[in-house]
């Protein structure tokens, strides 16, 4: 099937749509993530870092970094013809996140990418998405060069609910980055119908 049409003599189908949010800290693998998955072409709003933006853009442990998401990433993925699953990438330096409300409304879930060796930066997302009730999966990105721990230390160190998922995953890698994609939509789907009975008790 060709996407937005029908098989002769069938109704068009109009797909439902859901829509993922990918946060975290600065260089932590959130562009590489959205287009390992993508389907198309990511739309992507990567800028040069500038000397001018040294003093408040800090690189260390990514040294290798030369630009920045100054808006957004965005990737589609078709899981079916009646479902398609929209991929926002958010900008991670402080100064961009009066963005990230709007890229949040709507959304089913989050990812949020952690780095182990710079671990304190997911935070604030960890925090955004706690306070504003969105269900979240923590993606722990694996470099090649940091050091690998335990599920359980990292969710520790995080201070994470026991009900929060937590992954090690490659965002480089596409069936890595589909099964952290396949936890945030479980998870989502678990919270809501928890939410639901919480209601009616």
């Amino acid at each position: 099937m060709i996407f937005g049409r029908s098989e002769r003599g069938k109704a068009p189908v109009e797909p439902v749509t859901l829509k993922i949010l990918v946060a975290g800290g600065f260089g932590v693998g959130k562009t590489t993530l959205v287009g390992a998955v993508s389907e198309i072409k990511p739309l992507r709003t990567e800028e040069r870092l500038t000397e001018a933006g040294r003093p408040v853009d800090d690189t260390s442990g990514v040294e290798g970094k030369h630009t920045t998401t100054v808006a957004m990433d965005f990737g589609r993925i078709t899981l079916r013809e009646d479902l398609v699953l929209y991929v926002f990438g958010t900008p991670g330096q402080d100064r961009f996140w009066f963005l990230w409300d709007e890229l949040a409304t709507g959304a089913l879930g989050a990812v949020v990418l952690a780095d182990t060796r710079r671990l304190e930066d997911c935070f604030p997302a960890v925090d955004y998405f706690e306070r504003r009730s969105i269900p979240f999966v923590v993606g722990v990105n694996c470099f090649e060069d940091a050091a690998r721990y335990p599920v359980e230390d990292v969710r520790q160190a995080l201070d994470l609910d026991p009900e929060v998922p937590l992954m090690l995953c490659d965002a480089r890698e596409r069936e890595s980055v589909k099964e952290v994609l396949i936890g945030v939509v479980k998870h989502a789907m678990a919270y809501a119908t928890a939410r639901r009975q919480t209601v009616t008790t």
